[in-house]
């Protein structure tokens, strides 16, 4: 790796310490969820009602209110998605070369606080745009230095019961913002805009607990044990380079082939509320009962997985999440009734709550902790690339076949993903494993 000038190589590393001091440490990381990983949850859950809010009806104001095109709206998710991920790359490598987590996390929700009252405004597609771009933005910014806190503080035998409370939270937070739409909607007479403006109030609280309540981590506790590389002495400072990412491990870049074919099945929600608006329920102020059921799956899947992760094989529990998602295809291109619809969301949720925690804990694991944001902020990118591809795929079979076919393309790519995986499992697991350090 890429250091300093007045650094020393990664090899041969020791720590000093006493073996009271050290044992100590060791109790510390295996013991409860921290404060941090909860006042970040807190924060997710505010940002989340505000992003569902105003997300789970901007498809259906640009559809009927702004007559765009459903290629074009897949189009504008796929764009915003790749400018959110590729913040997440470069907002990842400066938040190991400054090991300035929390600061980069400000930034980043400057943009998504402002956002929301421009969309409140946005009487053109353009403006749309420009509120949607700048709340992915913002997005993009502060998601790799928060997933990077968590790792972070987690302790050892908690990462993936860490992951998996920050996104239960997450998640609630989004079915509570899908309810809070529909209320809006429902008393508003379906005024878009008075959504848009509602959904500022969350985002602000969720800006004051992180400029308030959420502290820089003193430093970054364990390491990743499971990840191809030796130990880093915690002194070392990487420099900002993408040659860094030779040093991530060959089990890191296996795990991101199955997460770019699986994401390229994962189209945008907006497709579902687009399909249940044309075939099942066209009143648009149920819209946001889409995203109340979707979120239902991600919040019961979330915390759980974690979970398991902790104590079972991710990667067998990853097969299980990718597969929820083929079955989520196969429900709602067959779907006939609006019950059997919202089973097939629910699916979509849990899909979504079992892989996220998954990739992310597996990320965590694979990569030296010195480089964690690093690896987080790849993992978003393939993310982005992938995303833009479903998104973009999506809109063309929505405009030129029909919405209820996008399931199928979408079913037809994750079985591939499943095959992939299974493909891979052996040889992911057959890894070398890091060099403990000499005490």
């Amino acid at each position: 790796m890429l250091y300093e000038k007045d650094s020393v190589p990664r090899q041969g590393i020791s720590f000093v310490g006493s073996e009271s001091s050290l044992n100590s440490e060791r109790q510390e990381r295996d013991g409860k969820i921290p404060p941090t990983v909860w006042q970040i949850g807190i924060m997710m859950f505010l940002i989340n009602i505000s992003f569902v809010m105003s997300y789970s009806v901007s498809g259906l104001y640009l559809k009927h209110v702004l007559s765009v095109s459903a290629i074009s709206i897949g189009f504008l998710e796929g764009l915003c998605e790749i400018i959110s991920n590729l913040m997440k790359l470069f907002s990842g490598m400066l938040s190991d070369y400054f090991r300035k987590r929390r600061s980069i996390m400000i930034i980043g929700y400057i943009f998504s606080v402002f956002s929301r009252p421009i969309l409140a405004i946005s009487d053109t597609f353009h403006l749309v745009f420009s509120a949607r771009a700048m709340e992915r933005l913002g997005n993009g910014i502060q998601a790799s230095p928060r997933e990077a806190i968590v790792a972070d503080v987690a302790p050892r035998k908690r990462i993936g019961a860490s992951y998996g409370l920050k996104r239960s939270l997450a998640y609630f937070g989004s079915l509570c913002g899908g309810v809070l739409g529909f209320v809006v909607m429902k008393f508003s007479d379906n005024n878009y805009q008075a959504v848009f403006a509602l959904s500022t109030i969350p985002a602000f609280a969720a800006f004051l607990i992180l400029l308030f309540c959420v502290k820089e981590p003193r430093r970054f506790d364990h390491p990743a044990i499971t990840s191809g590389a030796p130990l880093p002495s915690p002194k070392l400072k990487p420099t900002f380079s993408f040659k860094n990412f030779k040093y991530l491990s060959p089990s890191f870049w296996l795990i991101m082939v199955v997460n770019a074919v699986f994401m390229a099945a994962r189209m945008n929600e907006t497709f579902l509320i687009l399909r249940m608006n044309e075939g099942f329920q066209p009143d648009p102020m149920y819209a946001p009962f889409v995203m109340i059921v979707f979120n239902i799956g991600t919040t019961l899947s979330s915390y759980p997985i974690g979970l398991l992760g902790d104590k079972l094989d991710r990667m067998k529990i990853l097969f299980i999440g990718i597969a929820s998602l083929v079955i989520a295809d196969v429900i709602m291109y067959s779907a006939m009734s609006r019950n059997t619809m919202y089973i097939g969301i629910l699916f979509w949720g849990i899909q979504l709550g079992a892989t996220q925690n998954v990739f992310v804990s597996l990320v965590a694991e694979k990569v030296p902790e010195d480089l964690r944001g690093t690896g987080l902020g790849i993992y978003w990118l393939i993310n982005a690339i992938s995303a833009f591809t479903a998104d973009a795929l999506a809109g063309f079979v929505a405009h030129h076949v029909s919405l209820n076919t996008v399931f199928a393309s979408s079913g037809i790519i994750g079985v591939f993903a499943l095959v992939i995986l299974a493909f891979l499992l052996n040889v992911i697991h057959h890894t070398p494993k890091r060099r403990k350090p000499q005490f």
